[in-house]
């Protein structure tokens, strides 16, 4: 590999300067819209499967073999039936984003103490008032974590999108690959290193807040 100087990378985001901006919004685009897509099928998905746990645990179990799927093998899959671009890849992204938030949300509600839902009960909540009041908040800064994590995966997959025209930094790596050019490929990869800190940082503060002083202070004191 040529050794690179910041001048021959600086010089080359010069020549591509809007390529490379309209790329790390389109990569933006695809990671939330999956992400957002994904939270809402997981979440309420995983509620439901803490009222069936055998049934949680087979579908959690499935969405595991999902998971170990290529993503390259999803996308040959799914081509055939809804064609090279952006609505494939907002498919198959949406369906990796699942499992953690769907993982996450199925133990962090199942792990709220049972405690908690008998006091619930017996000051007369009904069940939805339990969920809504009482499981969900506590078992928040679990899903927030599953987020998270679903986020950090779907910014370094979507870089694959760029293989069926989806868009994204994937479409600046592989320009560099095509031309032999490094710099152009780190311009690629070095924006969508920062998109996945950044993003897991983000978020990773959303579920420090979310999570009840209480909880905190247990765990701290458990540390």
């Amino acid at each position: 590999m040529n050794n690179l100087s910041l001048e021959q990378v600086m010089l080359m985001y010069n020549r591509h300067q809007t390529l490379i901006h309209n790329a790390f919004w389109q990569h933006i685009s695809l990671v939330y819209t999956s992400v957002l897509i994904g939270t809402s099928i997981a979440v309420p998905l995983g509620i439901v499967l803490t009222r069936h746990h055998r049934l949680g645990q087979q579908v959690l179990a499935f969405m595991s073999i999902l998971q170990t799927v290529p993503s390259l093998v999803m996308f040959g899959l799914l081509i055939p039936l809804t064609g090279i671009g952006r609505h494939t890849a907002i498919i198959v992204l949406s369906l990796y984003s699942i499992l953690p938030i769907l993982r996450n949300t199925y133990t962090g509600i199942s792990e709220v103490p049972p405690d908690y839902i008998e006091a619930a009960t017996g000051m007369g909540m009904s069940s939805a008032q339990t969920l809504l009041q009482v499981e969900l908040p506590i078992a928040l800064p679990a899903i927030v974590t599953g987020i998270r994590l679903s986020s950090v995966y779907i910014v370094s997959w979507a870089t694959i999108a760029g293989l069926i025209g989806a868009g994204g930094l994937g479409d600046v790596i592989q320009l560099g690959i095509g031309r032999f050019n490094h710099a152009l490929i780190l311009l690629g990869a070095v924006p969508s290193c920062f998109l996945a800190i950044l993003t897991s940082y983000v978020i990773g503060r959303i579920a420090h807040m979310v999570t009840p002083a209480g909880l905190r202070r247990a765990r701290q004191g458990g540390a």
